[in-house]
């Protein structure tokens, strides 16, 4: 029996369902997903383990005209990333018209089309009806010229096998790149950090979703506990009243992110944890290269 092993990567623009699509194929929570545009920030990876084959799903933050320095390396971190996978999969939702957003980044994709296969990908089809999901088919091919069109829905699972299969096909034959078991190669502190950004986004108005990142200062076993693990992470905003926001009414914001994010951690680590949260500002992070470098872009 041959063995293939590779690297896929989704783009689509933000909130085309990558993330979701990544985390069905994995079968568990890698990438953090959000209701929320430009969640994403770093290429995590999810690991799909076959009998036949490791297919390594690369997500990439979503593809955008950048305004800032931050969106600047957003997008040049999916370029990179283009360059290196060994399919790509184009997402757009089935529920939503094919917009300048998706005809931006299928022409960026045409310039590696040709020596890299192009898979288009109609998301959500859980959110559309039959008509709308071959309309939108029809609608992708004329786009671009994919290797290969399928509609899924990571929500019900339907179809998201069909796609694992066209991937795999796709990769070049070799052995496995990751041990068994592994289902991502960020570690721990990065997953940690991005499961406690997510959980500071949820509600929080539309005026936040750039301006939090989150740094995990350290992580240990809790003294005279090996059961218990103590983790101190640090949540920066831009400006003094976006700390307000997030600690809500005499804190009960803050509070309701440490519950829910150590829910997800404990879930992640297998672990008990006692999560210790601080807000701090950090004037307009984005646009200062000493600070992106130290919050780790």
């Amino acid at each position: 029996m041959t063995h293939r092993s590779g690297f896929a990567c989704f783009v689509g623009r933000p909130n085309a369902g990558k993330s979701t699509l990544t985390n069905a194929l994995v079968g568990t929570k890698v990438a953090i997903t959000s209701s929320k545009p430009q969640t994403t920030r770093h290429a995590i990876r999810g690991i799909v383990h076959r009998e036949d084959a490791q297919l390594v799903v690369v997500d990439t933050p979503g593809l955008h005209r950048p305004r800032t320095l931050l969106g600047q390396r957003l997008n040049d971190l999916v370029y990179s990333t283009w360059s290196e996978v060994d399919v790509v999969g184009f997402c757009v939702p089935a529920n939503e018209k094919i917009g300048p957003g998706d005809k931006f980044i299928a022409t960026e994709l045409r310039k590696i089309a040709k020596r890299t296969p192009v898979i288009g990908i109609v998301t959500k089809t859980d959110l559309a009806s039959q008509q709308q999901i071959a309309e939108q088919l029809l609608a992708l091919q004329e786009v671009l010229d994919f290797a290969e069109l399928v509609p899924v829905s990571a929500v019900d699972g339907f179809q998201v096998r069909t796609l694992e299969d066209l991937l795999v096909a796709r990769l070049p034959e070799g052995p496995q790149l990751y041990p068994d078991g592994d289902l991502t190669d960020e570690p721990e502190q990065t997953l940690v950090a991005e499961l406690i950004r997510e959980a500071a986004l949820e509600g929080v108005r539309d005026e936040l979703p750039h301006s939090i990142a989150v740094t995990v200062e350290e992580m240990l076993p809790h003294e005279g506990r090996d059961d218990l693990l103590d983790v101190h992470a640090l949540l920066y905003v831009e400006r003094p009243s976006q700390k307000g926001i997030i600690l809500g009414h005499k804190g009960e914001r803050l509070r309701k992110v440490g519950s829910e994010a150590r829910r997800h951690i404990e879930a992640l680590l297998g672990t008990k944890v006692y999560l210790d949260l601080h807000i701090k500002v950090a004037k307009d992070w984005q646009r200062d290269p000493k600070q992106l470098r130290r919050l780790g872009f």
